[in-house]
């Protein structure tokens, strides 16, 4: 498995303002292997980016060493793809349409994508009708899939705080729905433990769809108030001796990237040596 950062985790990613350079030679500095890059609607790296900008940034990333290999999306919270409002769906579409241009410009093998939103306490305001959400979803999969097959990038659906596919079974069936082996799941630990489940059932029961993975910690502190918050990797709930065994018995090789946030001075030290202690506990049972 490839030990990997999120642009996010670096100083100022979350605004897509951090220099790329940069944040490649802070990720080789801390003893990362890769980088996952994010696009949005505007900063360093937008969906209006040309191809040669894109082939520039390649450049560094071929310079710096480090593996590059997915492009993460969070526009899905500002365009919602299952929206009731058909105009946002169709901004939706075609802004993770030019994503999926511009992870093929950049040598990017996947594209993390949000498949809609239902409900959400990321966006309060949302609140969509599970059916017509699921069919939206599809219609919207339907539309990239055309461009990711087109450009060989690979369309990861992230299990994410958005109300949608919170159960593996349903999850594996929509995927499945499609019969195309450039869709998948990109399987976020952290997320999974946040709505009551367990990583590794999901890991099992997802197995191949699986494509991508994203790693965060989460601490469960339920009680009368019920508490819920997301924390560093060895501090909370994550079973990650069951969790790497999981990886391990699907056969998943690919970049585990540490989603981290928000930046602090020392978060990709600590982030760093407390992703050596769980890789090489998975490597050595």
């Amino acid at each position: 498995m490839i030990k990997a950062i999120s642009y996010w985790s670096m100083k100022d990613g979350l605004a897509n303002t951090h220099p790329i350079d940069d944040a490649l030679s802070q990720a080789k500095a801390h003893g990362f292997e890769g980088l996952e890059l994010a696009i949005g609607t505007e900063g360093v790296l937008h969906i209006e980016t040309t191809q040669a900008g894109c082939e520039a940034i390649r450049g560094q990333i071929d310079a710096s060493g480090l593996a590059v290999q997915t492009l993460a999306s969070g526009m899905s919270w500002a365009f919602n793809p299952v929206s009731d409002d058909p105009d946002v769906r169709a901004r939706a579409v075609a802004a993770h349409d030019a994503a999926l241009q511009r992870a093929a410009w950049l040598g990017c093998d996947a594209l993390l994508f949000v498949p809609g939103v239902v409900n959400s306490p990321i966006s309060p305001d949302e609140h969509i009708r599970y059916d017509h959400a699921v069919e939206r979803a599809h219609d919207a999969v339907a539309q990239l899939l055309e461009t990711a097959e087109r450009v060989g990038v690979d369309l990861c659906i992230e299990n994410v705080w958005n109300g949608l596919f919170y159960s593996p079974l349903e999850l594996a069936a929509f995927i499945d729905g499609f019969n195309s082996d450039r869709l998948g799941v990109y399987f976020d630990v952290g997320n999974c433990l946040g709505y009551q489940q367990y990583p590794p059932h999901w890991i099992e029961l997802l197995g191949s769809r699986i494509k991508r993975i994203h790693i965060k910690g989460f601490k469960d502190e339920f009680g009368f108030e019920g508490r819920y918050a997301f924390c560093g990797l060895l501090e909370g709930d994550v079973p990650w001796t069951q969790t790497m065994a999981a990886l391990r018995g699907i056969g998943y090789d690919k970049t585990v990237v540490a989603e981290m946030m928000p930046w602090s001075e020392h978060l990709l030290a600590q982030v760093s040596s407390d992703m050596d202690q769980i890789l090489a506990a998975s490597a050595a049972t």
